[in-house]
């Protein structure tokens, strides 16, 4: 379950502010996969970070009773002068998980070879994805949060990061943002379409797409 009490948002827009999440009241339902819908700009990797805890709101608060990954896809949280693998360890510990299994998990997942044992600082913005991902993925959590997260790599590595997903899917609820209703469809069970700082719950998938698209036509 993740509830949202009166939960807002905004930035500094020159000298106005832009409110992207605007005093939302709502609970999510437990061991759903939603698809966070929404046009560019609306907020969707705004509402992840704060679903995640890496950016603050104005006011508000949300409370949830399991775990919550971090926003899959987004590396913006690894400490750049370590190596991957070591902010994989220091992710193991703050998490309460074992050290070295995750450590062998991320860097065979991952696929960074010697990069994995030098700082972040040196990544690609993909490279930091994987490792981003690599690391989630190596975590059991109830609710994962996603940020087009196997549009990252090419085929073989999108491919392999499709299955892992799936079968943590099995057993663990999702927050996604894709722009694909195929992989959409694929993942997800229920909708949420994000919109004027508004958030409105779809039960059936198809129900929040044919409105999402509807928007955007």
């Amino acid at each position: 379950m993740i509830r949202f009490q009166n939960l807002t948002k905004s930035y500094p827009v020159g000298e106005s502010r832009k409110v992207v999440i605007d005093d939302l009241s709502l609970t999510l339902p437990t061991g759903k996969s939603l698809a966070l819908l929404g046009r560019n700009g609306a907020g969707k990797s705004t509402l992840l970070q704060l679903i995640a805890g890496t950016i603050r709101p104005d006011s508000g608060q949300i409370i949830s009773d399991g775990t919550i990954s971090w926003p899959v896809g987004f590396g913006g949280s690894f400490h750049r002068d370590l190596t991957g693998a070591q902010n994989t360890r220091f992710i193991a510990r703050i998490y309460g998980v074992d050290t070295e299994s995750l450590v062998d998990f991320v860097e065979d997942f991952a696929e960074l070879g010697k990069h994995f044992h030098m700082p972040i600082r040196s990544y690609s913005s993909g490279m930091r994805s994987r490792l981003a991902f690599g690391a989630s993925m190596g975590i059991r959590f109830d609710t994962y949060l996603v940020d087009e997260v196997t549009a990252v790599g090419d085929a073989a590595f999108r491919r392999k990061s499709r299955a892992v997903f799936t079968e943590r899917m099995g057993r663990s609820g999702a927050i996604l943002v894709s722009h694909e209703m195929g992989q959409v469809r694929e993942f997800c069970d229920s909708g949420l379409i994000l919109e004027h700082g508004a958030l409105r719950y779809y039960p059936d998938l198809e129900e929040a797409i044919a409105a999402h698209q509807a928007m955007m036509a």
